[in-house]
């Protein structure tokens, strides 16, 4: 399938209650808040929103929510990746029953997939269960531990999976992302999934991009995406660093995603906290997390979506 995303993707938190169950009254908040900050589309079950985290059950309801709350305004992929094929093929056909538009998945992290081609099949069933929408394989192995070249994933993949649409790339490796970007004069979408790199991901022809931090920074990147295409270059790199900074800061307390949640707190989406086995955001932080981002210059632009 021909590329489709563009623009920023925000890799969307799953809402949740102080007891760590589902906040999905907060869904449509969510979601008209994004538009307002200029998200070109919204990534649902991913890293960031703790899909691996949610059980089946769970992670079903929760796009039916952001599909629902979306309403056909912007795009909506839900990531249906698990240990299990079988879930995953389940999870994948449901959304596309949900009404999703694309949908992606991380490859099998327990038991790895040995070989380039057990991957390729295992992505084809996966792909196969949503014939209907783009399929894009999810490539983090900083966490998967699932170590291939994209490069040769797309040659192996293309003809393999019918519906597959590219690949979200979350690995800071711009060469390898670059090969994937200029493979058959860029027939597949390749989306870039490291918001601290995204102004190199742009030198090299990125279109698209999905990230964590769209949640709360989108205005900032917008600038930097405007800049780099009037080649205003100083301007780009300081908005880079602006990024980079708010990145540094998200693992000084807790861990990222955690960090994440308390910023979006900070500024009015109590979206809860994050669930084991991440560990939760230390109230007595959240003092130093406002100074930090303060200090940085950052509050202004969290506070201007």
């Amino acid at each position: 399938m021909k590329a489709q995303l563009t623009g920023l993707i925000a890799a969307v938190v799953t809402p949740m209650h102080a007891d760590g169950s589902l906040n999905l009254e907060l869904v449509p908040d969510l979601v008209n808040y994004l538009l307002s900050s200029g998200i070109s589309g919204i990534f649902v079950c991913g890293s960031t929103g703790e899909g691996l985290s949610l059980t089946g059950k769970e992670r079903r309801i929760v796009a039916e929510s952001f599909i629902k709350a979306a309403n056909n305004r912007l795009p909506v992929i839900v990531q249906v990746g698990h240990n299990s094929i079988r879930e995953s093929m389940e999870l994948s056909a449901h959304a596309e029953e949900a009404g999703a538009d694309a949908i992606a998945s991380t490859p099998p992290s327990y038991f790895k997939p040995e070989r380039l081609e057990i991957l390729v099949q295992s992505m084809y069933k996966i792909a196969g269960s949503a014939p209907s929408l783009p399929f894009y394989y999810y490539h983090i192995p900083s966490l998967t531990g699932v170590r291939f070249d994209m490069a040769d994933f797309l040659k192996a993949a293309a003809g393999a999976v019918p519906n597959l649409a590219g690949i979200k790339f979350s690995e800071p490796t711009l060469h390898e992302f670059q090969s994937c970007l200029d493979w058959r004069d860029g027939e597949f979408d390749m989306l870039w999934g490291c918001d601290g790199m995204l102004l190199g991901a742009l030198a090299v022809g990125a279109r698209g991009a999905i990230g964590s931090t769209f949640n709360v920074l989108a205005s900032l990147y917008l600038q930097m995406i405007d800049s780099f295409s009037r080649q205003d270059l100083e301007s780009a790199r300081r908005y880079q660093s602006i990024s980079v900074e708010f990145v540094r800061i998200l693992s000084l307390y807790a861990s990222p995603l955690a960090s994440l949640k308390a910023v979006m707190k900070l500024i009015g989406l109590d979206c809860g906290d994050v669930r084991l086995p991440l560990q939760p955001f230390p109230l007595s932080a959240t003092g130093n997390l406002s100074k930090a981002l303060m200090s940085a210059g950052l509050m202004e632009w969290l506070g201007s979506a």
